[in-house]
């Protein structure tokens, strides 16, 4: 019955979705082309709040727990699993005010309204996970320029999405590139549970009445860590250790 229910559900969503990204992206075109980064940034914030809303047409839910003061002012870099698309959102807007970035792959920069202007214009890099002689340097130039603005850089280790929520092995290069770039940054570990039940049917319908939960762990300051082995070792751990899978 549920899963009957999801499909006039999911329609009404991908409409409202889509809607959505098209009436965001000329709003975002004019402030960054007339305005500037500020009001860019302003517009891309109201997107973020408006695809949770459309989120509430399938009954999802989101909550957070944080019982920590994230670091403002200083670079930061949010290292979190990846269970699916769903995850991207409430992060840009909860972590709002630290102005989030994304390492995310080039195939997201083309071909999706406001999406894809956001990436390639709002800060972010893209990169080819196949290329590394393109990808290591564009993470580089990422790191730097997280540390030099004092913004908030998001990374997903595992590289893409568990669609079982299962965490995948975090691959570290990428890693300890940014680590390198940005000594005066704090990690901020998050692990995100059942944003993957979105996705349980595939990619329509999708899951209805899904509560996507967040936790914020205690920030670490990496000039804290002379070991950056260790320093990822237990970032994986304590990201890993929170995931909780109920089917």
């Amino acid at each position: 019955m549920k899963k009957l229910l999801a499909y006039p559900l999911s329609v009404i969503y991908f409409i409202v979705f889509g809607m959505t990204l098209l009436f965001f992206h000329p709003i975002q075109w004019f402030c960054f082309n007339v305005f500037g980064y500020k009001a860019h940034k302003i517009s891309v914030d109201a997107l973020q709040f408006s695809l949770m809303r459309c989120l509430n047409v399938l009954g999802t839910r989101f909550s957070w727990n944080n019982q920590y003061n994230i670091p403002e002012n200083q670079p930061i870099l949010i290292i979190s699993n990846h269970q699916s698309m769903y995850d991207i959102s409430p992060i840009m807007w909860y972590m709002r005010k630290h102005h989030v970035k994304f390492v995310a792959k080039k195939e997201l920069g083309k071909g999706i309204p406001s999406v894809s202007y956001n990436l390639r214009h709002g800060g972010s890099v893209l990169i080819d996970r196949k290329n590394p002689r393109q990808a290591l340097p564009a993470i580089m130039e990422f790191g730097e320029y997280i540390e030099r603005h004092k913004y908030a850089g998001v990374i997903f280790p595992e590289g893409t999405r568990s669609k079982d929520g299962h965490p995948k092995a975090f691959k570290t290069k990428g890693l300890e590139i940014l680590i390198k770039k940005m000594p005066s940054a704090w990690i901020v570990p998050i692990t995100v549970n059942d944003s993957w039940k979105m996705l349980r049917y595939g990619k329509f319908p999708l899951g209805i009445g899904n509560h996507i939960k967040f936790t914020i762990h205690k920030p670490i300051e990496i000039a804290t860590f002379t070991d950056k082995e260790a320093l990822m070792t237990t970032v994986e751990k304590t990201i890993i250790d929170a995931i909780r899978i109920n089917h």
